[in-house]
């Protein structure tokens, strides 16, 4: 499988966070960010794909941007983090990466996942 996915959870509410709404972006040259692609977590709290068939993922610099706002206020939680970013290189080889992000309104915490 090549691409980015990533599984979100909501360890506040011990369930996975559904319809929570994420951006694959990439580091411009100019240090502008250009997005790639956006997505929505399903049922499970995946984003099982985040780049179209076919597209590549070229080394550099990539960021996943997670809208917690929205999601948190869908659920009547305030949250300290209305906007979480996770940026990971992307080397030449490595033809898939899976972002996993556990979730709650004051903290979170990420990895490489597989």
């Amino acid at each position: 499988m090549r691409g980015v996915s990533t599984h979100v959870l909501d360890i506040t509410r011990g369930i996975p966070a559904r319809d929570l709404e994420v951006h694959l972006e990439r580091s411009e040259n100019s240090g502008d960010w250009r997005m790639i692609s956006s997505a929505y977590t399903g049922q499970d709290g995946r984003c099982s794909q985040l780049l179209a068939e076919g597209d590549l993922l070229p080394p550099g610099i990539y960021r996943l941007a997670f809208d917690t706002a929205s999601y948190f206020s869908k659920h009547g939680m305030p949250t300290l983090y209305p906007q979480i970013e996770v940026t990971f290189s992307v080397v030449e080889g490595e033809d898939h990466y899976h972002i996993p992000l556990l979730l709650s309104p004051y903290g979170y915490s990420t990895y490489k996942g597989t």
